[in-house]
């Protein structure tokens, strides 16, 4: 099987005059802006335009080439968008669309809209025809600049600073996600007003990473009596399947002390294990403080343990809150007594 890569070609957004078009990358909200962007170019630049779609997993190269050689009934130009289109791409279909991008028609733009793509000399004849544009996953930087610009343009509010960075802080870089919550930050601030660090607080949710870590802090103070009281407050004001994602963050630490404990105790590299054990942040050194006291048995011990608690609770064995609470109680021990608990 050919190896998945990013094309090498050069990048650029899409112009009313480009004939084939495609959109490569993870980022699913580029791909769909650049769409949109395009159809608006192409209806100002001549009008109607008949949008036409296909699945690539399921539909034929021959009717995908077709329906852009054919007239439109309604419409001066079409926009045929494929989908997943590395699927319909193969060894027998390629040179169809090899064909085709040397002489595409004039009255369609044929945009392959793709997560993942195969490099191969398809590449440069659509730059050649029209453009290839990488619809990758922005860095922090660049979203921080894209959230403050769509807020006022797209919005017709500003987003502060602060606002933006915690944003991103819950979200990610994801700009579908941070798009969809703009829109209720922004109906909130209403036009022409401010998203501030405290609407974003009060209005989008925490990710579940730092739901995580925050039941994961509780365990790491080595203090029972601390995390208990945690857990049974949330337990006390969150939904009633609260004890779901709480057991999780349990086994979760357990495993990650687990790894952390026997990497380190061979000698691995720490960056290399850090991320594979999945460790940002606040959250690196005090895995890392805890497993370097803690054996490689001992911790073993209690992941497993934390994996068996687990088990009884979505078996109905035992109370939710009681369950937690004891594995609250062996989680902190351990911690605190260096695994020897």
């Amino acid at each position: 099987m050919p190896k998945r890569t990013s094309s090498k070609a050069p990048s650029r957004a899409p112009k009313p005059g480009d004939r084939v078009v495609a959109l490569v990358g993870k980022e699913l909200f580029l791909r769909q802006e650049y769409t949109a962007q395009l159809r608006a170019g192409l209806e100002a630049s001549g009008g109607a335009v008949d949008t036409v779609r296909f699945d690539g997993s399921s539909a034929s190269a021959a009717d995908v080439l077709d329906e852009c050689r054919s007239f439109g009934l309604l419409a001066g130009h079409k926009l045929v968008v494929v989908d997943d289109a590395d699927q319909i791409l193969n060894q027998g279909t390629r040179p169809l669309f090899e064909r085709y991008c040397a002489s595409p028609s004039e009255g369609a733009t044929l945009v392959l809209r793709a997560e993942k793509w195969h490099k191969s000399k398809l590449d440069d004849l659509i730059t050649a025809a029209g453009a290839f544009c990488r619809c990758d996953e922005v860095p922090e930087p660049t979203a921080l600049k894209w959230a403050g610009k769509r807020a006022k343009h797209a919005y017709g509010v500003t987003l502060d600073d602060q606002a933006a960075r915690l944003l991103i802080d819950r979200l990610g870089c994801d700009l579908g996600r941070m798009d969809t919550e703009l829109g209720k930050l922004a109906a909130s601030a209403g036009e022409g007003g401010t998203i501030t660090r405290e609407s974003v607080i009060e209005l989008v949710g925490q990710s579940r990473e730092e739901e995580l870590w925050a039941v994961q802090a509780e365990l790491l103070s080595g203090d029972p009596a601390r995390a208990i009281g945690y857990i049974r407050r949330l337990l006390d004001h969150a939904p009633r399947d609260a004890a779901v994602p709480i057991t999780y963050a349990c086994v979760d630490l357990a495993r990650k002390l687990a790894g952390a404990s026997a990497g380190l105790r061979s000698g691995a590299d720490v960056r290399s294990m850090s991320a594979a054990l999945r460790l940002w942040g606040p959250s690196q050194q005090a895995v890392l403080g805890a497993a370097k006291r803690m054996s490689p048995a001992a911790a073993r011990r209690l992941l497993h343990e934390a994996v068996d608690a687990d088990a009884g609770q979505k078996s109905g064995l035992g109370r939710s809150d009681r369950v937690l609470e004891r594995l609250a109680v062996r989680v902190t021990e351990t911690i605190r007594a260096g695994g020897k608990a």
